[in-house]
């Protein structure tokens, strides 16, 4: 029987990988999204040619009730859920401290923050033993933003990835007992299409491997954390940084 996984931010980057890596790796997968059908939809296509079975629900992770859609539109059409990888976030407002508006850091907080907890959430109701689950898995995707701080660039979205690595560490300790495990990832400097234009070609020359990240690399740790292989792994944090 296929393991069902949730993959939010699953049309694009990081996720989209993921999602085709878990599909040949047995899991059945739901691609969430929130604006881009066409992408979504080949991530579906892809993960489908991998063997699995695959939906794309297009839901807001920033809004209650569209959370509660997007888990119980996958209880409905891929069956009992083993795994959610918190994958959806933004970046932010970019600039120094002192020039911030409070209004702009509002959906940072609701994606990278909020989202991710009312996410965890609706996965712990269906996986954790305590509620009559059978257990699993949750990655969130953190950031070496969270260590490096990023001063003069982007500090609210170093420090809402600062917060997932507390709630990381937290939310494994609260489960452990109850068969789910709670680990995250923290990339680098990645090739997707959050980096602003022109910064791969920049920055990675600068970097101790002399190169940035695919999103394959971190796909691969992810994979691993909800795989068995890593059973007695929880509350962890692997850096896929390159060293940096």
């Amino acid at each position: 029987m296929s393991k069902v996984l949730i993959i939010t931010g699953g049309g694009r980057g990081i996720g989209h990988c993921t999602a085709i890596g878990a599909a040949k790796q047995g899991w059945d997968v739901c691609v969430n999204y929130v604006g881009n059908d066409e992408r979504a939809m080949q991530t579906v296509k892809l993960v489908e040619e991998a063997g699995a079975r695959a939906i794309a629900v297009k839901a807001d992770v920033t809004k209650e009730e569209d959370v509660v859609r997007l888990f119980e539109t996958t209880d409905r059409e891929l069956g009992v859920l083993s795994g959610l990888v918190n994958s959806a976030g933004i970046v932010g407002p970019s600039g120094r401290v002192d020039e911030l508006k409070a209004a702009d850091l509002t959906p940072l907080w609701l994606l990278n923050i909020t989202a991710t907890l009312i996410c965890s959430r609706e996965a712990i109701k269906r996986m954790s033993t305590k509620h009559g689950g059978k257990g699993g898995a949750i990655v969130h995707l953190s950031s070496a933003a969270s260590h490096l701080g990023t001063p003069g660039a982007t500090v609210p979205y170093a420090a809402s990835k600062g917060a997932v690595d507390s709630l990381n560490w937290g939310m494994a300790q609260e489960v452990a007992a109850e068969g789910i495990r709670v680990n995250s990832v923290s990339p680098g400097v990645i090739d997707t299409e959050i980096q602003p234009a022109g910064r791969v070609e920049e920055i990675g020359p600068k970097l101790p491997m002399r190169r940035v990240g695919q999103p394959e690399e971190v796909a691969n740790a992810i994979l691993w954390l909800l795989s068995d292989e890593a059973s007695y792994v929880a509350g962890t944090k692997i850096n896929v940084s390159g060293a940096r």
